[in-house]
């Protein structure tokens, strides 16, 4: 079984969902400490003349507490008007945006579970059948840290193959997890260009921002466009 393990990220860009579609069970790793500045309410889409980033306001937000004892704010009006003023006119709104309303008028006020409902609704809608399993969840030891809890998940869902990001590199080590006879690979995205309005292409923007400008089927394609390492 091939297995990865990533904390839940605001409308993550596209490598993010190539890393789940890369793999049999995807876990989001909820119960682990708050990231300040980081991606976990926050994203880029397209501006003017730089990325435009937009977050989600949140109560309770510390680095010492957990991501799933951290709740949402008010999510919705502010980032869907920015939304829809930015994308209006890309090829794919009609399409798009509906769902991105569907996922910030969610009611759900707990942040690890508002990110995880929004995760698999983005998954439903480009078919990605990936199990979808939630750390906190799980009956494993959870006085580990590091690698050894990512290996402790590993042994608890009899994984054989496990898949990082490329940036795992300098955490996790091959020879290691082979002693539990489990392979590591990391998956490092090739590069993906499209046409943003009449701008230089600007890359890893929020997964909004390749959907606006790409039909399913291209972003389908999208999702394969990756080696492992």
């Amino acid at each position: 079984m091939k297995l990865a393990i990533m904390q839940p990220y605001f409308f993550p860009y596209i490598g993010y969902w190539q890393l789940i579609s890369a793999v049999d069970t995807f876990v989001i790793y909820d119960d682990v400490n708050f990231i300040k500045q980081g991606w976990i309410n926050r994203n880029n889409i397209i501006g003017n003349d730089s990325d435009q980033l937009i977050s989600l306001q949140l109560i309770g937000a510390s680095s010492f507490k957990l991501i799933n004892s951290v709740m949402v704010g008010n999510k919705s009006p502010k980032i869907l008007k920015t939304i829809e003023q930015t994308y209006k006119k890309s090829p794919y709104f009609e399409e798009v945006f509906p769902l991105i309303q569907e996922v910030l008028q969610n009611k759900e006020e707990n942040l690890a579970q508002f990110l995880t409902l929004s995760i698999k609704k983005i998954c439903a809608y480009l078919d990605i059948k990936t199990n979808i399993l939630v750390s906190s969840e799980l009956q494993k030891n959870n006085d580990l840290k590091g690698q050894s809890k990512i290996l402790n998940i590993c042994d608890v869902l009899h994984a054989k193959q496990y898949i990082n990001a490329i940036g795992g590199q300098e955490l996790y080590q091959k020879e290691t997890f082979s002693q539990q006879n489990i392979e590591l690979l990391f998956i490092k995205n090739k590069a993906i260009d499209y046409q943003q309005f009449q701008s230089p292409f600007r890359p890893n923007l929020s997964i909004i921002d390749v959907l606006m400008f790409n039909d399913k089927e291209q972003v389908k394609r999208y999702l394969i466009e990756f080696e492992l390492i």
